[in-house]
């Protein structure tokens, strides 16, 4: 049995070169057991769909908008407590570093995220999803790295995974290794030692990849090999935050490894974008935090030029980017830091779906999940144009549409 969606301005993210959205204005699309079976214009569906098998429901959708759900491919929504206050504070001019200096930034959220309880943080995450979907997202991923302590980031990958079974969206379960914790400045070659051959190897089957943040303030370079060369050993997939603030090398040493992603790359080295556009390494661009903190926009044009696939993701975090609006960044990335309508796009389907190393999402194409996005726009570029806005009037996940 299968459902026909007709009459939509069908964006399958799965076009070729001069038009990558591959749009079908009055196109159809068939989904039958959670994938999608047939694409392609409204006057040959009806007998498409025939020949797939029985049609049992047909939706006119005069006109609107069809997408694929939207991916946010970089989070970290497990958490406690709230830094509206360091918000304040930065408004008023203080700077992330200068803040973390004083005790806040990453730090201050360790304190109400390690007291919290699990069916607490389990109850925020829960909402927070709820929160993504509504604005489209079909795939999150989720970070641990707000408890710092071994067991306590196994912790979130539990509370992560009770999260993920309930959730009416797909949730991608990475281990983040953060920074050192205070409490383990003393022995910081002990700490990096401890996860290195104790944490790793307790979250291979829990999460998908390994995050390193590779920054000044966080992972050294040579700390970032030691977490990073050992992930990709126990079979882990290899991510890390890279050039946020600055530009350790984390961008070669990830594309060497043969990486998912390169995340932030506000500062990156030609030599970098090159080896990331070499390995296929995905940049993905985090607008909100970018402007909240008043960064330097990463070199978009740079990353255009050498063939690097740019994705976007919301940072959603307490700290600098407490948002799980993903069009609100399609607004952001096309304005902030100028990339086309066609590159926001992909951003949040097809290159956020390859930085999480998932194949069976991101496009609408034959055999492909059937995340669906309808929105009461026209165009592609309606998302992000009216900024703040725009939510899907329906979503599917794997064909089941509210």
């Amino acid at each position: 049995m299968a459902t026909l969606y007709q009459h939509a301005h069908v964006v399958t993210c799965d076009g070729r070169p001069g038009d990558r959205l591959g749009v079908i204005v009055d196109g159809a699309v068939v989904v039958e057991g959670g994938r999608i079976a047939w694409v392609g214009a409204t006057a040959d569906a009806m007998t498409a769909a025939r020949a797939i098998g029985a049609i049992h429901h047909v939706e006119d959708l005069h006109g609107a908008l069809l997408t694929p759900g939207l991916i946010d491919c970089h989070t970290h929504a497990v958490f406690a407590g709230d830094r509206a206050a360091e918000f304040a504070l930065r408004a008023a001019g203080a700077s992330y570093l200068d803040l973390a200096a004083a005790g806040g930034g990453i730090a201050a959220t360790l304190g109400p995220t390690r007291a919290a309880s699990t069916d607490t943080l389990v109850e925020l995450t829960r909402a927070r999803l709820e929160r993504a979907r509504g604005f489209g997202t079909t795939t999150i991923e989720i970070k641990t790295g707000y408890d710092l302590t071994l067991p306590g980031e196994l912790r979130l990958l539990d509370v992560i995974a009770e999260v993920g079974a309930g959730a009416r969206l797909t949730v991608v379960p990475t281990l983040l290794c953060h920074l050192i914790p205070p409490e383990q400045t003393p022995d910081r070659g002990g700490y990096v030692a401890a996860l290195r051959d104790q944490l790793l190897p307790a979250a291979v089957g829990r999460a998908k990849s390994v995050d390193v943040y590779c920054d000044d303030g966080a992972f050294t370079l040579d700390e970032t090999r030691q977490l990073l060369t050992a992930a990709r050993r126990l079979g882990l997939g290899v991510r890390a935050h890279v050039g946020q603030f600055a530009d350790l090398g984390g961008a070669e040493l990830v594309a060497s490894l043969g990486g998912l992603s390169i995340d932030h790359v506000e500062q990156i080295s030609p030599r970098g974008i090159a080896a990331a556009a070499a390995a296929g390494t995905v940049a993905v661009m985090l607008p909100g935090a970018c402007v909240q903190l008043r960064l330097p926009v990463p070199p978009v044009a740079a990353l255009r030029a050498a063939g690097v696939a740019m994705a976007i993701a919301t940072d959603l975090n307490p700290g600098s980017s407490f948002s799980e609006n993903l069009p609100l960044q399609l607004w952001l990335a096309t304005t902030h830091f100028a990339m086309t309508v066609e590159e926001a796009w992909l951003g949040v389907t097809v290159y956020a779906a390859r930085a999480l190393g998932l194949v069976d999402r991101g496009r609408l194409a034959v055999g492909l999940r059937a995340d669906l996005c309808i929105w009461d726009a026209a165009h592609p570029a309606e998302v992000a144009y009216h900024y703040g806005a725009q939510r899907p009037t329906r979503v599917a996940v794997a064909g089941s549409l509210s």
